[in-house]
């Protein structure tokens, strides 16, 4: 009777409870390497790293390529944060799919692998 009630969970709402899981971590990913935040602020500078222009236009131009490195070198940081989310996104639901994937047949592994280790 407790046999059949494992199956029951393991096959029912085990399962389910391993997606709603799944579907947790994916979004812990997201949230701990902030991807919402770094789209929208892609082209902020960086660590809001600003130079404002004097009155000359010779301080207005140095401004403006201050401002522009600024802005570049977020961009590029940005942008690795958000290829190493990616990858790490990717490689999470892959093992993801393999973990939902092999869920259904851990059950009847353990009951192969201990028949054998009795059988010798």
């Amino acid at each position: 009777m407790l046999a059949l009630e494992f199956f029951g969970w393991w096959y029912g709402a085990g399962w389910r409870l391993l997606a709603r899981n799944m579907q947790k971590r994916m979004r812990g990913l997201a949230r701990m390497f902030s991807v919402s935040i770094l789209v929208r602020t892609i082209f902020a500078p960086w660590k809001r790293i600003i130079t404002y222009p004097g009155k000359g236009l010779d301080a207005q131009m140095h401004a403006m390529a201050d401002n522009m490195v600024s802005r570049l070198v977020g961009f590029t940081i940005r942008v690795f944060v958000l290829i190493a989310a990616g990858i790490t996104l990717l490689l999470g639901g892959i093992l993801s799919m393999v973990e939902l994937v092999a869920w259904p047949l851990l059950p009847i592994a353990a009951i192969v692998l201990l028949v054998k280790g009795i059988m010798g």
